[in-house]
């Protein structure tokens, strides 16, 4: 029972599907509308042609007598296309809005948590989310709600428009197609949900067994038991093969039910109208028109119990975002009681032991380490020695297989996506927008004002040559910041950093790519900019490393060194060695 709850719930209450059409309902009653025009129209269509039909049969002496049938035939016959074509386009643009709408939300929600998300989903999972569950939930609106609702609305006004002739013929008539847009529908879906369920099972099954077999095939060759692996498949085929042949034989019965209803309310107008022709209440020109009006309208409901049984396929694409959501979710509940902020903060990496993939090829192994608030510290090493995965630790976007990595002792995984209130990332190629340098500048805090960014600015060293420039602030940098230099570029980032205002900034070798000249340039201002925050400098290059509290040399995951530059300089002849080679300026 709290399965069923949880699943109608999923459909008219779910949180990706209510809240857009309680935000524009003025244009969903637009498309409920034209929905029912079109079928008016189409009956009101069928109703003057069979009346025209019976009056020309009667042979009339004048034209005009069937004048008006005639121009209402045509105003009609125009009129549906009309009403379906604008009803379309309604309904594809308030569907697209509310697509807008549900991207805009789930990437707002993706890119604050990315990192957290990446350790809790693969790309895949992420991938459908993005290209094909929103894609697939605009069939809610198009295939289910809108046409239920257009019946619905037809319903009511099929039982009024009868009761004004007879009120107990309305209630039969009104009986007859509740089967249709109620009963049937019902039962449908529950018949579609049982066999969708069994189904997925059996695949889900099946791929497991594939799966087993693509790493073990050879035992199975091997130990003689081959034709038990296929017999094995194939009986999971054939139930599905089943389940399959069931729903196609429930579909023909259902369509087999529709038509019965269809031809019993057809012959039940007959003879109504027979006999209100008997008693003189309508004329014997009125039982086709009356009878036609019977097969437009019961498309309308033909439509329903199909809508409904596909609601099945939709549920997974809901329960995927709303899985995403409750993990941002319980990340944002669980940070409110983790805020570190107005608190100096110690980073602390304690016997931590990584791998990616192999478990007994351990990319960082029993590290162990810790940073003060405020501390300088220069992380060195050869490509591939485990820098770039103790950035990747510390940001949460991996885990440690063995040991913790904490700030103030609260252990990253606590912190999920909210890391980035605490710790800033200067990268080798900053991301910058074909936007004006204001705009990529205030990325760091949207809501600081323009002095503040200029303030930003003059920090690092650009604000006179940027208001030197023809705009400005309203400079276009062009994409990716093609308008500037390499280390103009990175001075931008690092002005969007220093309105971030995080105590901690990890530097992922910045001063890649450019000169030696402007390299020391830029760490100078770096190191002046960041005074009193905590540094974690990612580099395989010395220069500057004088400036810097602390030198951990990391070599195949473990720490090589620890000390500062003078130290190193004086009791290791292998970091003089490299200095040297290194020649700084």
């Amino acid at each position: 029972m709290g399965n069923k709850k949880v699943r109608s719930k999923t459909i008219l209450k779910h949180s990706w599907i209510r809240p857009y059409l309680q935000q524009n309902k003025g244009l969903l009653m637009l498309v409920l509308c034209l929905g029912v025009m079109t079928f008016i129209s189409a009956g009101a269509l069928m109703f003057t042609s069979g009346y025209l039909i019976s009056k020309s049969a009667t042979q009339p002496e004048n034209i005009l007598l069937v004048y008006v049938p005639i121009v209402l035939v045509r105003a009609f016959g125009i009129a549906r296309p009309v009403f379906r074509y604008f009803e379309r386009l309604a309904s594809h643009n308030l569907v697209l809005k509310f697509l807008s709408s549900m991207r805009i939300r789930l990437y707002s929600a993706l890119e604050k948590k990315a990192l957290h998300l990446k350790s809790r989903f693969s790309t895949g999972d992420l991938l459908g989310l993005l290209a094909d569950d929103l894609e697939h939930i605009q069939n809610v609106y198009l295939k289910t709600i809108f046409p239920s609702g257009v019946a619905i609305f037809l319903y009511f006004l099929t039982v009024v428009g009868l009761g004004y002739f007879s009120i107990p013929f309305a209630i039969l008539i009104g009986t007859l197609i509740f089967l249709l847009v109620a009963i049937l529908p019902l039962i449908s879906l529950l018949v579609t949900r049982k066999n969708y369920i069994m189904t997925k099972k059996l695949r889900v099954q099946s791929y497991e067994n594939l799966t087993d077999a693509v790493m073990g095939i050879n035992d199975w060759h091997i130990s003689g038991r081959y034709s038990d692996f296929i017999k094995i498949n194939e009986k999971q085929v054939i139930k599905m093969e089943e389940y399959d042949s069931k729903l196609e034989q429930f579909n023909r019965r259902r369509q087999f039910f529709i038509q019965l209803i269809t031809g019993i309310i057809t012959i039940l107008m007959i003879i109504f109208i027979t006999g209100m022709v008997e008693v003189g209440a309508l004329t014997h020109i009125c039982i086709a028109a009356f009878v036609l009006v019977v097969f437009p309208v019961m498309d309308a409901f033909k439509s329903v119990p199909d809508s409904f049984s596909m609601t099945t396929s939709y549920d997974a694409s809901l329960s995927r975002l709303e899985n995403v959501e409750e993990t941002i979710g319980e990340a944002k509940k669980t940070i409110e009681n983790q805020s570190l902020k107005n608190q100096p903060i110690a980073i602390k990496f304690e016997d931590v032991s990584f791998a990616y993939e192999d478990k007994d090829n351990l990319v960082i192994e029993h590290l162990t380490f810790t940073v003060k608030q405020g501390e300088k510290i220069a992380l060195l090493g050869k490509s591939g020695a485990g820098k770039s995965t103790v950035v990747k630790l510390l940001l949460g976007s991996v885990f440690p297989r063995e040991g913790s990595v904490t700030l103030n002792d609260v252990p990253i995984e606590k912190f999920h996506g909210e890391i980035e209130k605490y710790i800033s990332v200067l990268q080798q190629k900053p991301h910058l927008f074909d936007s004006t340098v204001m705009n990529n500048i205030r990325l760091g805090h949207p809501d600081a004002t323009d002095e503040e960014v200029m303030e930003a600015a003059r920090q690092v060293n650009m604000h006179d040559y940027i208001i030197s420039l023809p705009e400005g602030y309203q400079t276009r940098m062009k994409e990716l910041g093609a308008r500037f230099s390499g280390g103009e570029r990175q001075r931008i980032a690092l002005a969007r950093i220093l309105l971030q205002n995080n105590p901690i900034v990890i530097l992922d070798e910045p001063t890649v790519g450019l000169d030696a000249i402007t390299e020391r340039a830029l760490l100078n201002t770096i190191f002046k900019s960041l005074h009193g925050k905590t540094i974690l400098w990612i580099t395989h290059h010395l220069v500057g490393v004088e400036n810097m509290d602390r030198i951990l040399f990391i070599e195949d995951g473990q720490i090589a060194m620890d000390g500062t530059h003078k130290d190193l300089l004086q009791h290791s002849q292998r970091y003089s060695h490299l200095y040297k080679l290194d020649c700084p300026l």
